[in-house]
């Protein structure tokens, strides 16, 4: 980066605007000056560290060590590291769920951006909604940014078995559920399920989202899946801040012009070699809105059928992040997909996609981990949309992760009105319900009460899964978690809560699941539905303010990334 621009504008940039910029200078420095810098670093061009450490965030709890790794690579690079604290989204942590705040931190991290004096930025992110959050705020704010994931946990051991959140942790809720193990084990499992800091240990929404950062170009090679606790981790922060003061003046590679409509097609191939989270689907349209590039559902469908999964990690396979990682991570991944990539997207690295799939592994290549394209884990890729009468717009089936006779059924719909109603009834021994027939849970969209969480992957009735029944098909306007497994139809669009169809739908309906065929419908005659559309209650109004009424007015549904109508 030559020239003098390349410098930055360093603590003179932005300045609050008293209607005097030489006053506003002299003011600046001064405070400045209160914290201790001396004038040779006030004259350094300032790399703004974007910290989301937090008590309510589990996934976080090593970001002050890493902070100062990333504060080390800026400085020796000649920057100035500036932290400044964001919101952060620990998923289990947050009511009604993480995903409705995802749009409010990615304003904040935009708006921080944006007003701060910063020439470059590096977000650190890390559980499930951050790191979308923050992508989706770099595009807006479009300054020079490196993406630094906080990396997975290590696993945890029980009677021999690793364990790792949090696909074991609904493995073995589901054998309390259903009788297998007592409360004392599911106790002693409690605390061996999430031992270290760091993301699910498996392939789920946070391990997901980061191999698509990485994918897309915004975080360093390699970086995606270093487990939190290894050394590596804290050298990849120290190059992830040399390598923002050596983006600073750059034109060429700002945000929007490195997520381009071809980058975005690579992470989605990504997404499907690695049978990811379903929660990327509505995250990837999001991040992908924001470089105004519209994602189209059956072009998805084009993709998966092209790109077969690749990658044995729960909860589609047997492995875990850190054998991903030894075994090569992303760049394996993408080297396996070469000829089907975009390779002359560019990278914050300065090189393009091509020229960093053709540089040698750092790993040594384990093909019981990552699968050759002539040897896949499954020859059809992760995750299908699917279409219909009760899906107009789309609804998302992660097809890796389900029991192959599940996706093509059709069955009788059991209906709960609501979360509520769910949890009164799924394990009343009265239920009306079989193996075969469908669970259907309404009004968990974005636009209801429960602002879409992640609660599709409803739980077998207790007398079902005391009988040994562990899949049935489930169908929801909800999200589930990228570490959950089975035939779960997600993301209906448009949702029960603004009168999609899925709001129609009564005990006892026909529906028909067709994953071949990429079809979602309910079997009722279209007068009848008609009928129960007039028929159907007006939602009480209810009082809000604040974030959570601008939430209301402007979120978008499922198919349209759940962003705000005006981002």
């Amino acid at each position: 980066m030559a020239g003098e621009e390349s410098k930055g504008r360093g603590i003179a940039g932005g300045l609050t605007n008293y209607g005097d910029p030489d006053f506003a200078a002299y003011l600046r420095r001064s405070f400045a000056r209160s914290m201790g810098y001396s004038n040779e670093a006030l004259a350094r061009p300032i790399v703004g560290i974007a910290n989301t450490y937090s008590g309510f965030n589990n996934c976080h709890r090593h970001f002050p060590e890493l902070l100062e790794a990333v504060k080390r690579g800026v400085l020796m690079a000649g920057g100035l590291p500036v932290e400044f604290p964001t919101i952060s989204l620990g998923e289990v942590f947050l009511n009604p769920t993480s995903l409705k705040f995802r749009n409010l931190m990615a304003m904040g991290t935009e708006e921080m951006i944006r007003a701060q004096p910063i020439d470059a930025v590096v977000l650190m992110g890390g559980c499930d909604k951050t790191v979308p959050a923050q992508l989706m705020a770099a595009l807006s704010a479009n300054v020079p940014t490196v993406q630094l994931v906080g990396g997975p946990m290590s696993t945890g051991r029980h009677k021999g078995e690793r364990l790792g959140a949090c696909t074991d942790c609904r493995r073995f809720w589901a054998r309390f559920r259903a009788g297998d193990i007592d409360q004392a084990e599911i106790d002693v499992v409690e605390g061996r399920l999430a031992t270290t800091a760091g993301t699910c240990a498996v392939m789920g929404t946070a391990s997901t989202m980061a191999c698509i950062a990485e994918t897309l170009g915004l975080a360093l090679p390699r970086s995606a899946a270093i487990p939190a606790v290894h050394a590596d981790r804290l050298r990849c922060a120290e190059e992830s801040g040399k390598r923002a003061v050596e983006l600073i003046g750059t034109k060429e590679l700002l945000p929007r012009q490195i997520v381009t409509e071809q980058a975005i097609e690579n992470a989605w191939r990504v997404l499907l070699a690695i049978s990811g989270s379903t929660n990327a689907v509505v995250h990837l349209t999001a991040i992908a809105r924001r470089a105004g590039i519209k994602v189209d559902l059956n072009r998805l469908n084009r993709l998966s059928d092209e790109t077969p999964v690749l990658v044995n990690l729960k909860p589609v396979g047997n492995n875990y992040m850190e054998d991903f990682f030894a075994a090569g991570g992303v760049p394996a991944v993408l080297r396996e997909l070469r000829d089907l990539l975009h390779l002359d997207c560019m990278t914050v690295t300065g090189k393009t996609l091509g020229e960093l799939v053709d540089e040698p592994l750092l790993d040594q290549l384990d093909r019981t981990i990552i699968r050759s394209r002539e040897d896949p884990v499954d020859p059809d890729g992760g995750l299908v949309a699917v279409f219909g009468s009760l899906a107009p717009r789309g609804a998302i089936v992660k097809r890796a992760a389900a029991e192959k006779r599940l996706l093509e059924h059709e069955g009788r719909a059991v209906v709960f009105s609501s979360l509520e109603d769910l949890s009164a009834r799924i394990d009343d021994p009265d239920l009306d319900v079989g193996p075969d027939d469908i669970l259907v849970l309404q009004n968990a969209g974005p636009k209801s009460a429960a602002a879409m969480p992640e609660a599709g992957y409803l739980p077998i009735p207790r007398k079902l899964a005391a009988k040994g029944v562990k899949d049935m098909v489930r169908i929801s306007d909800a999200r589930m978690s990228g570490t959950a497994y089975g035939a779960i139809v997600l993301h209906v669009a448009p949702e029960a809560a603004v009168g999609g169809p899925l709001a129609l739908v009564r005990n006892g309906d026909r529906i028909r699941l067709s994953v071949a065929e990429r079809r979602l419908d309910l079997l009722i005659d279209a007068t009848e539905l008609e009928a129960r559309r007039a028929a159907l209650p007006h939602a009480p109004a209810r009082e809000r303010r604040g974030y959570d009424r601008l939430y209301d007015e402007h979120v978008l549904q499922a198919d349209e990334g759940v962003d705000f109508d005006f981002c």
